[in-house]
């Protein structure tokens, strides 16, 4: 029996000194409060998929600084992705345990657990892998995140990195290529469009499937005005929540194949207005289907 402790405690060592070795450095993560990152984590595996399937890559970004991205898009992004950004300290606990009980009755991966927190750590330093390695070092660097930036860093550099279909990212790559104007000018609507593509953007995709896309906007909208962000009434919105649409599993399968341009649902204005960061909802009202996870 002393054997068989002992072998656990020393396996349980060496899976810890695997989980830490894979870890960034804290230096890495203490110059992202002053210094934006050039290559994720992502791209370089998103560049590594289109290489095995010889396909082209291309990489669309523009870095913008938080004040002139529209108060609609974070607040569509607080409210879909991380209601409870601005209180916890990287994890979202009870988000997690909701997030496993409802994967467990529906048989997959319906919604998932991660903070904006988390997954920016995924994004900079990670994969999409799923492993409970990777979320152990996720759930670590998140902490020092926190510890290290501003939630209003941690929203600014999350806006300019994540994936927004197929070679996009950021905010303002993805609000010209979708709405074809600067991410100071989206709409509430045009945010929550955006909003709804996070969890899959090269599923969940107004040019990929409109109809998918069309509904997790509608959800968006949703949990919007749940959190007091817009009207209800004026969204046109009922008192019960969409369904969130289901999280695709197959990582590495290729994107499906874009138009060269996005449709021209609206003209590209002259000059980018800078809004600025707004407050958090005094207190949103959560709801079992209306608080989602992410992944």
């Amino acid at each position: 029996m002393r054997r068989a402790v002992l072998l656990v405690v020393l396996a349980g060592l060496l899976y810890a000194g695997w989980v830490v070795a894979g870890l960034p450095s804290r230096a890495e993560v203490r110059a992202l409060a002053r210094t934006n990152p050039s290559v994720t984590s992502l791209m370089r595996q998103r560049e590594e998929e289109a290489r095995r399937a010889h396909r082209p890559y291309r990489r669309v970004q523009a870095w913008v600084p938080i004040w002139s991205v529209s108060r609609h898009l974070i607040h569509a992004v607080i409210a879909a992705e991380d209601q409870k950004f601005f209180g916890h300290e990287g994890v979202d606990w009870e988000a997690i345990k909701k997030s496993v009980e409802t994967d467990r009755a529906r048989g997959g991966f319906v919604r998932g657990g991660s903070t904006i927190t988390q997954q920016l750590a995924k994004n900079l330093f990670f994969t999409t892998e799923k492993s409970i390695t990777r979320k152990l070092r996720e759930l670590v660097v998140a902490r020092w995140l926190e510890g290290d930036l501003t939630k209003k860093r941690i929203l600014e550099l999350y806006l300019n990195v994540i994936e927004w279909g197929d070679g996009i990212y950021g905010a303002q790559a993805a609000a010209r290529r979708y709405y074809a104007k600067p991410v100071s000018d989206l709409e509430a609507a045009e945010a929550a469009g955006l909003a709804a593509m996070i969890p899959n953007p090269r599923r969940i995709n107004p040019l990929v499937d409109p109809r998918r896309h069309a509904r997790a906007e509608r959800r968006v909208l949703w949990l919007m005005a749940s959190a007091g962000y817009i009207e209800r009434d004026a969204a046109g919105l009922g008192t019960e929540p969409p369904p969130p649409e289901p999280v695709d599993t197959e990582e590495d399968e290729a994107p499906p194949a874009l138009p060269a341009t996005a449709p021209p649902s609206a003209t590209v204005p002259s000059a980018e207005t800078p809004v600025p960061m707004p407050e958090p909802a005094a207190t949103p009202t959560p709801e079992p289907e209306a608080t989602p996870g992410v992944r």
